[in-house]
């Protein structure tokens, strides 16, 4: 958390918050381990006077294109929230960066648990380089995907979550496109027919518009909760089928959801539509 649809409703709230078009004027960095390249100094020199040209997304990275063709990354990790705010607004707490505009605003950077990262960097490839393709990129088709899974080995679960297999995806949306695809997460790939890996290919595209239809997933009502540039909670909980509804009846056949450990994850299923391998 945040995955692909967060990080999506972040970057569609930059733009529309008229970040492209915005000169960087000053760079506070409260945290320094925040910034995990250049080093600080190095970090706010680049930064400064520099116009932000592009705001866009791939895989769970937020990217910035600056006037000088260098690019600003951003991982939000766990708990990372971006937020305009006026120069002189308090502030809110656990703000670690915070980059002050030609337009009398500020880009404030809150995360609580302090596991996101920025990366100030000439070449993008260096940082998102080994990510796998986009999930909902048309040019992704299914055939292409059959053809992937179908060289891959081991238990679907850590597999979808590996970012160099497919870019995005994590827990939430992982678990539900499982479910919908009538997969248990502990089966190996290498066991899939086709017609399964075709339909998992549809409900993982299903399963990730779903959530951008929503504007991501807030779990919880707190500070760490995705939130996005505006504050506001994504709506996609209420749509979950398994993700964390533990005890609750499957949608699909009233089967008691449980929850279970894969690959250290914490995991949904529906035993019966999602029979164990």
């Amino acid at each position: 958390m945040p995955e692909l649809p967060e990080v999506e409703t972040v970057a569609e709230g930059l733009r529309e918050g008229g970040l492209v078009g915005c000169r960087i004027d000053t760079i506070t960095v409260h945290w320094p381990r925040t910034i995990a390249r250049p080093g600080v100094a190095a970090f706010r020199k680049g930064l400064r006077g520099r116009q932000v040209t592009s705001v866009g997304r791939r895989g769970k990275f937020l990217i910035l294109g600056l006037d000088n063709g260098r690019t600003l990354l951003i991982h939000l990790r766990m708990t990372g929230h971006l937020f305009f705010a006026a120069a002189d607004e308090a502030s809110h707490g656990h703000e670690h960066v915070v980059l002050g505009l030609d337009d009398r605003r500020e880009l404030r950077y809150r995360d609580t648990r302090k596991f996101g990262r920025w990366w100030l960097v000439s070449d993008a490839t260096d940082v998102i380089g080994h990510l796998g393709p986009e999930p909902l990129d048309p040019a992704f088709r299914s055939a292409d995907f059959v053809k992937c899974l179908s060289k891959r080995r081991g238990a679907l679960k850590p597999l979808l979550l590996n970012q160099s297999f497919i870019a995005g995806l994590g827990n939430i949306y992982v678990d539900e496109a499982l479910w919908a695809a009538g997969l248990h997460p502990e089966r190996k790939a290498e066991t899939l027919s086709d017609e399964d890996r075709k339909r998992l290919y549809r409900t993982i595209r299903e399963a990730l518009r779903r959530g951008l239809r929503s504007m991501g997933t807030t779990l919880g009502s707190g500070l760490t909760t995705f939130r996005s540039v505006w504050g506001r909670k994504g709506t996609n909980r209420d749509k979950l089928n398994v993700f964390r509804r533990t005890g609750h009846p499957c949608p699909r056949c009233d089967t008691t959801i449980e929850r279970l450990i894969v690959g250290q994850r914490s995991t949904h299923i529906c035993p019966t539509c999602q029979q164990r391998p």
